[in-house]
């Protein structure tokens, strides 16, 4: 019985020795201890490795996306020609935003007073008669039949027709307003139907009337007075419309004014800098054919061919928008036709070191020379 016992004690001590561990096994147990496991090790490898693949597919996503949509657009403006419209009329784009322009003398026109006028039903336009710097205080406080009757004075008429996008508040027309008639003269500029507070769907042929509305409402009330029409960038589309309508009905402005313009719509389009597809396989037939669907030619290199009056254009070699050279092809046009033969036409550039760009040729000193 006492061997059994011992026995028992003997394995009973051995087995506790073998589960303790020794002096080495407790430093290397420890060492162990403090290691990190091979999984958070890994895991910490992948993280970066991770972080860096995704951001990658991100960006590679993005990549795709605007290379999809930079070769759907022109198939979305070829099956929808009204989009194209939409650009060239940039009607919808309103700058300066929040003016009120049923109040000109916000914007420093105290010598101002809107008007609203009705070329065609269902269609109002807003606008604009700025009186002569010299009528000035007399203006003051005069309501719109005072306005108009002044359109009699002995004064020259401006009709300003301005260009895409705005209104007829905005800051560089409203500049040119004030040059003007500190120079003498009327001002009358409106919005086109579909522009600023004007009703109506926009279009070169709706345009164009309401161009020619608001030149017969000016002649009905100045008489004798001398009328001039001044045309910018889209506005000289504009404005060689009226004036060949003009001549072929034997009413002719007495000087038509260009301020940057183009030769047509489509040269204009094909040369304008922020054109992205101009180098796209088929560009014509992408974007260019849907213009001309739209019944949008703007074609002052034709119209010119029918005009008999005195012509002046007016452009910036520095004009980003629409380019010097495009003006200069138009004067070239104007100067040999038969058209002109017996009037006055001539071309003023405005050197890059001056600045002037696509709008601001009001700011040149010599302006109230070349006027005059």
């Amino acid at each position: 019985m006492r061997k059994r016992n011992e026995s028992v004690t003997v394995e009973h001590e051995r087995a506790a020795a073998a589960a303790a561990p020794g002096p080495l096994d407790k430093g290397c147990s420890l060492r162990r201890s403090l290691r990190l496991p091979a999984s958070a090790a890994a895991d910490g490898m992948k993280r970066p490795l991770g972080r860096r693949y995704g951001l990658w597919f991100r960006l590679r996503k993005l990549i795709l996306w605007l290379l999809g949509m930079y070769i759907a657009i022109p198939f979305l403006v070829k099956l929808c020609p009204a989009i194209q419209a939409k650009l060239v009329f940039l009607n919808f784009v309103r700058v300066p935003y929040f003016i009120d322009l049923k109040r000109p003398q916000d914007q420093g026109l105290n010598h101002t007073c809107n008007y609203y006028l009705q070329p065609e039903e269902d269609v109002t336009i807003g606008v604009w008669h700025t009186v002569p710097a010299a009528l000035w205080k007399n203006a003051r406080g005069k309501d719109q039949l005072w306005f108009e009757e002044a359109l009699g004075s002995s004064h020259p008429v401006i009709l300003y027709l301005h260009g895409n996008a705005g209104t007829r508040g905005g800051d560089h027309r409203v500049e040119l307003y004030k040059v003007l008639s500190s120079l003498g003269y009327h001002v009358v500029t409106f919005d086109y139907r579909g522009w600023g507070d004007s009703i109506g769907s926009p279009s070169e042929r709706g345009m164009t009337y309401d161009a020619l509305h608001v030149f017969d409402w000016i002649k009905a009330r100045s008489g004798d007075n001398p009328v001039y029409i001044w045309g910018h960038s889209l506005g000289t589309g504009v404005a060689t419309n009226l004036v060949r309508r003009l001549c072929e009905r034997e009413t002719p402005p007495d000087a038509l004014i260009l301020e940057s313009p183009f030769t047509n719509i489509r040269e204009e389009a094909r040369s304008h800098p922020f054109s992205i597809y101009r180098y796209f396989p088929g560009f014509d037939w992408f974007f260019l054919d849907p213009i001309t669907t739209s019944g949008i030619k703007f074609a002052n290199d034709e119209n010119v061919k029918y005009i008999s009056c005195s012509l002046l254009i007016l452009h910036a070699e520095d004009d980003p928008v629409v380019p010097f050279h495009l003006g200069k092809k138009l004067y070239n046009i104007a100067a040999t036709s038969r058209s002109f033969r017996d009037y006055k036409v001539q071309f003023v550039p405005f050197h890059t070191d001056l600045g002037y760009r696509h709008k601001y040729i009001y700011r040149s000193p010599e302006l109230p020379r070349i006027l005059r």
